[in-house]
């Protein structure tokens, strides 16, 4: 980042915000408003500084402006509604899409290793034998068999409790121990391509994979981003150990573990969603297509809500860090 244009670009906002602080008494309400939203953005514009290009004298000018704007709005109240509308607007889609250089070649590598695995098996009847009895393969693959069943197999309600809690899970182990430098993530990953791979293999050596398909698309397609996603950001998480950049590895993984927080918490209400489609649509009466693409409009909703607010949020100057009032305060580094 060139900080001369970094400083150019947002000096307007500063000064603005340096008006409304001396002017702490006399606001109006849509300047208290105004006041408030400029103290976030500059929070964001510290936390930008601080990690890409930390100037001592920059920071320490951003940290000044910073502290003066928070003693002005500890006596503004911030509506809950606020925090919680910013946080899904701009926190969560921005760290989801800053992490997307990680989670979607994982996503890729998955489809690739199912792929794979699941064509060595459908094609190979030897391979077949030995995941499993003759019998017992016929009771997986055949008509209502243990494949096609198990969506139904419990009330939609309680199955979906069961998915989304399961998925849940999942999810917060790739985020949380990707810090054990991202070998945790990358075994989940694996562990549950090859899980994956062999029922589509099965079930495409019965001459039923087309069903089988049909059943995963709906809740699979959103189910498995949220996943990746997990993954992917729990991957960049653990590469802060091994290299943390211009901060110090304390610094990387504390801003890092932040972020992480917001995606954790962000991907409870997508799973929750792709739970809701595994338990009422996938085993639902409805024709296969119009299944598959409940389940299509609900992936592309989620890469919109990523690729479209997530860049804009970014582009802002979001992190997906909390704000600079909300953590402690770091002494500035020279590089």
């Amino acid at each position: 980042m060139d900080l001369d244009v970094f400083i150019d670009r947002h000096r307007e906002s500063w000064q603005r915000l340096e008006k409304l602080v001396k002017r702490s008494g006399r606001l109006s309400g849509p300047e208290a408003d105004e006041l408030i939203e400029l103290y976030q953005l500059v929070t964001t514009h510290l936390s930008i500084v601080r990690s890409q290009t930390p100037d001592p004298a920059t920071v320490e000018r951003l940290s000044a402006l910073v502290a003066q704007a928070r003693s002005v709005l500890t006596g503004i109240h911030i509506p809950a509604w606020r925090v919680f509308t910013r946080f899904f607007t701009h926190r969560l889609p921005a760290a989801i899409y800053l992490g997307w250089r990680w989670w979607v070649p994982a996503g890729i590598a998955f489809y690739l290793v199912t792929g794979l695995v699941a064509a060595w098996i459908a094609s190979n009847p030897d391979v077949q034998a030995s995941i499993a009895a003759p019998d017992e393969l016929r009771e997986m693959t055949k008509v209502g068999g243990g494949y096609e069943s198990y969506y139904s197999s419990d009330p939609a309600g309680s199955f979906a409790a069961k998915v989304w809690t399961n998925n849940a899970w999942i999810s917060a182990a790739c985020l949380l121990l990707g810090v054990l430098f991202a070998i945790p993530p990358i075994y989940l990953l694996f562990t549950n391509a090859l899980n994956l791979a062999v029922g589509i293999g099965l079930m495409f050596g019965a001459g039923r994979g087309g069903l089988f398909l049909g059943l995963l698309a709906p809740h699979g397609l959103l189910e498995l981003t949220a996943v990746f996603v997990a993954a992917g950001i729990g991957m960049r998480l653990g590469w802060q150990v091994i290299d943390p950049g211009k901060r110090t590895r304390a610094q990387a993984l504390a801003a890092e573990g932040r972020s992480v927080v917001a995606v954790a918490l962000g991907l409870v209400v997508v799973l929750l969603v792709s739970g809701v489609l595994e338990g009422f649509v996938t085993p639902s009466g409805l024709p296969t297509w119009a299944r598959v693409g409940i389940g299509v409009v609900a992936e592309v909703l989620f890469l919109l809500y990523v690729f479209v607010i997530g860049r804009r949020a970014a582009q802002q100057g979001e992190t997906g860090d909390v704000d600079a009032s909300e953590r402690e305060d770091v002494a500035p580094i020279a590089v």
